[in-house]
């Protein structure tokens, strides 16, 4: 074999990895209802003309033409808690907050949550809205291996609030989450003994959720009592996941925002 001939080979050969494609990473959706993604394995969309057969399967009074939907495979307070920022800056109420068991083999929930409206636009802004400020809110969530906890306030509570979570429309209003569920335990009897707030519910495991590996309690009353039962469950929080492997992190630092 002469020279020529192996040195072709060779060459063939040694550019084999490097003329393989590179991977690529999500490719943006062309189609008109695709808003955008977000944090949490998180797309939000919108339909213009909602047929009516969903329209009706949904119990969506029929003025509601349209609708915002945001899905997310991991994330259910900080979704809540977004839209319900959206549903105060746009025209339109809330259809429909659900949870649902997945987080990707995770110890919590996902989430979908419906926005509706008159006009189309009304649900896309509201769509946009809560994208945008959707990693402000997973700011706190904290997790490690091991598991998580979430420790959200709202100084006024609106309809996703109260859809998602029964929250009283128009007061503070405060959730806080520890998993695994013996942390959340502990997360919720240390907020309630801190500050005099109003229990509004407990979940946990086989109780309001979707069997998650979870506990939370979510409350209302004024907006520094509110305050002091969160940072007082983030504590203890804390500390016993930290035991169980590494300090826990924030899911999006809080530098980066």
């Amino acid at each position: 074999m002469d020279n020529e001939l192996i040195n072709s080979i060779l060459s063939s050969v040694g550019s084999t990895d490097t003329d393989m494609p590179a991977e690529e990473g999500p490719i943006r959706s062309n189609l008109t209802e695709f808003i955008g993604t977000g944090t949490g394995d998180t797309i939000g969309l919108v339909i213009a003309n909602l047929d009516y057969h969903i329209r009706e399967s949904i119990d969506l009074a029929p003025q509601y033409r349209s609708i915002g939907i945001v899905s997310s495979r991991t994330g259910g307070a900080p979704h809540v808690m977004a839209a319900d920022e959206a549903v105060k800056a746009t025209n339109t109420i809330i259809k429909s907050v659900e949870f649902c068991r997945d987080t990707k083999g995770g110890a919590g929930h996902g989430s979908t949550i419906i926005f509706a409206s008159e006009d189309v636009a009304d649900s896309r802004r509201a769509v946009e809205v809560m994208l945008s400020v959707l990693d402000r809110q997973f700011m706190n969530v904290y997790g490690n291996d091991a598991g998580h906890i979430e420790l959200h306030a709202s100084a006024r509570a609106s309809y996703a609030l109260e859809a998602g979570f029964g929250a009283p429309v128009g007061k503070a209003f405060g959730i806080t989450v520890g998993a695994p569920a013996a942390i959340g335990m502990l997360m919720a009897d240390a907020a309630l003994k801190t500050a005099d707030v109003d229990l509004v519910s407990y979940s946990s495991p086989q109780v309001g959720t979707c069997y998650s590996n979870e506990i939370i309690i979510t409350f209302s009353g004024d907006s520094g009592a509110v305050r002091q039962a969160v940072d007082a469950a983030g504590e203890v929080g804390m500390s016993l996941l930290g035991s169980m492997g590494s300090r826990p992190q924030p899911t999006i630092p809080h530098d980066d925002k």
